[in-house]
């Protein structure tokens, strides 16, 4: 399912026990499931993801680039990076803990995390062999502390918890703060200006000219460029981002079909409804109905 992920819908998105919710932070625990369909949709998180890949392997595109990810590495996905899974071995097993924007205010270390290039461009990292064990052990006291019954101090322990594991994973970057391969060179700055410009204005700007002129770029070296680096034309970036709203709308809203066309500045509710099965290949009411 193509997602934009929040806080306040992802109880709902993932059928979890709202009981269970805990201010700022979610954690999921999740192996392979050919039900679930992992790859066949992006995913986005409006904070902070870390996944652990506890058990198997997959294949993920993170912001643009393509990641094999085994037993032992943790993949770090700062705001609104985009995750598209593209295979999981038959075993995996990830858990995910996802920490909303205020959250990450209250920390400075996690502010330096959402503003770090060097994580941007290499989101894949393993702690040391001895600290594997430690960080297992760590990652299943936060789970059973997140599960336990609420308590007037469960949060706060909690967020000590994480703020450990996120301690180990910053004191790894730190060794890798002199490599100049990672660098963020012209290639990442296109490509992250232009991420960033679709995902605040492909509901209403649906034209490769408006990012183009943004970028200062012409249309037709854009949707080159992007072509060669990143598999998909500007054109149909924009309809990815703007069909992850859509279908983010229909799943976590009460949002008339209409009313979301209106929020995505299709003219008519018929354009809407056309361009929407053209993509996706059904129609939005058949993707809302659908389990």
């Amino acid at each position: 399912m193509a997602l934009f992920i929040t806080l306040d819908n992802v109880y709902k998105l993932y059928n979890l026990d709202p009981l269970k919710k805990t201010e700022g932070i979610v954690i999921l625990n999740q192996q392979n499931d050919p039900n679930k369909k992992y790859t066949s949709h992006s995913r986005l998180f409006d904070g902070l993801l870390l996944g652990f890949m506890v058990q198997g392997s997959m294949k993920s595109q993170i912001h643009f680039l393509e990641y094999e990810i085994n037993t032992g590495d943790i993949a770090i996905l700062q705001p609104q990076l985009m995750i598209d899974t593209k295979s999981l071995s038959e075993d995996a097993q990830i858990v995910t803990i996802g920490l909303s924007l205020d959250f990450i205010t209250e920390f400075p270390i996690l502010r330096e995390f959402v503003m770090n290039n060097q994580i941007r461009w290499q989101p894949i990292i393993r702690l040391q062999p001895e600290d594997i064990t430690l960080q297992n052990e760590l990652l299943t006291l936060i789970q059973n502390f997140y599960h336990k019954k609420p308590s007037p101090h469960k949060t706060q322990m909690l967020r000590h918890l994480v703020m450990v594991l996120i301690s180990m994973i910053s004191e790894v970057y730190s060794h890798l703060a002199n490599n100049k391969s990672l660098v963020k060179n012209r290639t990442h700055e296109i490509i992250d200006d232009f991420y960033l410009l679709i995902s605040k204005h492909a509901n209403e700007q649906r034209n490769v000219a408006f990012y183009a002129k943004k970028l200062h770029l012409t249309p037709q070296y854009l949707s080159s460029f992007l072509k060669q680096k990143t598999g998909k034309s500007a054109l149909q970036w924009i309809d990815h981002i703007t069909i992850l709203h859509a279908k983010t709308l229909l799943k976590s809203s009460n949002l008339s079909i209409k009313e979301i066309s209106n929020e995505l500045y299709f003219e008519e509710t018929s354009v809407f409804c056309r361009y929407f099965k053209r993509i996706v290949g059904m129609s939005p009411k058949t993707y809302r109905n659908e389990s």
